[in-house]
């Protein structure tokens, strides 16, 4: 329905955790639309509702946002094998079950011209609501799990730069802190905590992967 302009951290809306929605209407329909608009003309693969203003517990991904899958074999195999086949909303999203660990090259809409190496967990189950309400039930891997829980992070009032070290952090709120008072805009390609790991948890040891999020 819209492009929204993206909050860059430490604006306060992003460093609060979002409340659930109670009900699924037209009113959460209208908030998703504008999550994929902005998400699209952002180029990102995945967004949450505070990098809008918004602080409900909804978020979107598309890990295809340029539509590759339908014509390149090798790019579709890789998106199953992650679990993902289309774009998807998460309303009230819980990762309830996670396994092994992968190491991801992450960089957000919401600090932008920032990239780093996050451990996230490898493959998760996630509950979540649908646009209509019903329940629904996930097993992702790979990236798709790694946008989910960037975008989890975003709902719970956190950002990526989080996992970093303290002085890297001081020093990137320092340059989101200028930026902000310069009227700068978020640029760049969005990303994107296990609450009862009941899988099997695996220490791995793969070497870091990269893709900004």
């Amino acid at each position: 329905m819209a492009v929204k302009p993206i909050r860059i951290w430490p604006d306060p809306v992003l460093c609060r955790r979002t409340r659930e929605v109670s009900h699924v209407d037209d009113s959460t329909a209208a908030l998703v639309s504008d999550l994929f608009d902005t998400m699209y003309a952002e180029s990102g693969i995945g967004l949450a509702a505070n990098q809008i203003g918004t602080t409900l517990r909804v978020a979107v991904i598309d890990l295809d946002p340029q539509r590759k899958a339908p014509h390149d074999p090798e790019v579709r195999a890789e998106l199953q094998a992650w679990g993902f086949t289309a774009p998807l909303a998460f309303i009230n999203p819980k990762i309830v079950a996670a396994s092994g660990y992968i190491i991801w090259e992450e960089g957000c809409l919401s600090v932008p011209g920032v990239l780093d190496n996050v451990k996230r967990r490898r493959r998760v189950r996630v509950r979540a609501l649908d646009l209509q309400g019903k329940p629904f039930t996930m097993e992702l891997e790979g990236l798709f799990a790694v946008a989910l829980q960037h975008e989890l992070d975003h709902l719970d009032g956190k950002v990526f730069i989080e996992y970093l070290p303290r002085l890297k952090q001081q020093s990137i709120r320092r340059r989101m802190q200028r930026q902000r008072s310069a009227g700068g805009k978020a640029g760049g390609r969005a990303g994107g905590n296990a609450e009862a790991a009941t899988l099997p948890v695996v220490e791995g040891s793969d070497p870091p992967l990269t893709s900004v999020i």
